[in-house]
């Protein structure tokens, strides 16, 4: 369950303008949640705003405050009597860009899932892009290349070479993911 405004833009929708203050969610808004779908069960998850913002922005322009989710933990704790130090699974929506440390401060509070979306984006491009550009004498024609104006291109063209280099940096990029999360490993 996504509450809140999660700010920047994503599938058509832009969030770009709005108030700072809308990108945070309150710690009622949070219980409301979890009480209303704890009954039914206890595996969901709340991607409650904690100034995220959906893409990617210049270090600094992005104000997160993950140790609001230490203060929504407590809050949904108290509520319920438990002393359970993290009854709520949350989600980190608009990941993309935290800093390694910003990921451990928002897993340390109950975070168990992170959105990557747009550096895995970024990461499939620069793969592609750079085989691109590395083989362009070999991509702008079927035959005649720099070995030959008879030599055939199609091993360079064959999108099952230029995809795979896609999915090479995009992996890259979920390992160092993985490490960051302190997960690498884990099954």
């Amino acid at each position: 369950m996504e509450i809140g405004i999660t700010g920047g833009e994503e599938d058509g929708v832009n969030n770009e303008d709005v108030d700072n203050n809308s990108l945070y969610t309150q710690p009622e808004d949070i219980y409301n949640i979890y009480k209303t779908l704890s009954p039914i069960s206890p595996y969901f998850s709340i991607a409650a705003g904690f100034g995220n913002v959906h893409g990617v922005y210049k270090p600094g322009n992005v104000k997160l405050h993950p140790e609001l989710l230490s203060k929504h933990q407590k809050y949904v704790a108290e509520q319920e009597g438990t002393k359970e130090e993290k009854p709520v699974f949350l989600v980190f929506h608009g990941g993309s860009g935290s800093s390694k440390q910003e990921y451990l401060d928002a897993i340390s509070y109950g975070v168990v899932k992170v959105n990557l979306d747009t550096d895995l984006q970024w990461a499939y491009l620069t793969g592609i892009r750079d085989y691109v550009l590395n083989k362009k004498d070999y991509l702008m024609q079927q035959v005649g290349n720099p070995d030959g104006p008879d030599k055939p291109n199609k091993k360079y063209y064959d999108p099952r070479v230029w995809v795979r280099e896609g999915e090479m940096t995009m992996k890259a990029r979920v390992t160092e993911a993985l490490k960051d999360f302190n997960t690498a490993g884990q099954v």
